[in-house]
């Protein structure tokens, strides 16, 4: 299972360790990676499931909060009071916001493992999602695969019939003709196999959904056996 990145961003040193000292005894802990409003850009954040920001100061907070409230993570900011949480939301309404009250990092572990819950989820979503889409575009391909091996058979056919006829009049070709048809023959026959494997895969493809329906389905009663 792959580990739970953090991005921590606030120029407190104290906040950090306190979001990180009452995460570590939760059950699962993540990765923490801290950075100060100054180095943000310069920072390796790129893979992260959860960013805080905390008591941000100084004009890189703007831009700060607009890369991460863009991005496909959940972002929680931390702020000092009321009228800087109103803010906060207005400017950014896709962000989670908490106010510095007391027992905030309690609630702020608890929004960020909520948070971190929904995001793995929408990614369990996303990768079945893309899988259906892949499997959807197989199912077309074989279908289409199916439907079209009778004329493709019917062309193989005539491919074989002609190069066998070729093949029974030994003077009338070169050696190097006589090769080339023959291998053309040999590459027909290979398909020929191929043609006919798929054929033989869809009866036991059938065969198989035959027999797994039959063992799922149950009558409704059954009449007791006497004794």
């Amino acid at each position: 299972m792959k580990q739970e990145h953090v991005l921590i961003v606030s120029d407190d040193t104290e906040f950090a360790h306190s979001v990180m000292g009452r995460w570590q005894s939760e059950r699962n802990v993540p990765e923490f990676t801290l950075t100060s409003a100054s180095s943000f850009h310069a920072a390796p954040t790129a893979d992260f499931d959860l960013a805080i920001t905390g008591l941000l100061h100084g004009p890189e907070i703007t831009a700060i909060l607009d890369t991460l409230s863009h991005g496909p993570a959940p972002v929680i900011g931390v702020v000092a009071d009321g009228a800087s949480l109103v803010k906060l939301r207005g400017q950014h309404p896709g962000m989670l916001g908490l106010c510095q009250y007391d027992g905030w990092v309690e609630l702020l572990v608890l929004l960020g493992r909520e948070a971190l819950r929904r995001s793995e989820a929408q990614s369990r979503a996303r990768r079945a999602e893309s899988e259906a889409r892949e499997a959807r575009r197989q199912a077309t391909l074989g279908r289409y695969m199916l439907e079209m091996r009778h004329s493709l058979s019917n062309a193989l056919t005539s491919v074989l019939g002609h190069s066998e006829l070729l093949l029974l009049e030994p003077g009338a070709l070169s050696a190097p003709l006589r090769d080339q048809v023959d291998t053309i023959h040999h590459m027909a026959l290979r398909i020929h196999e191929v043609l006919q494997r798929f054929s033989s895969l869809d009866t036991e493809l059938k065969f198989a959904e035959k027999k797994s329906q039959g063992e799922t389905f149950c009558p409704a009663s059954l009449a007791a056996e006497p004794r």
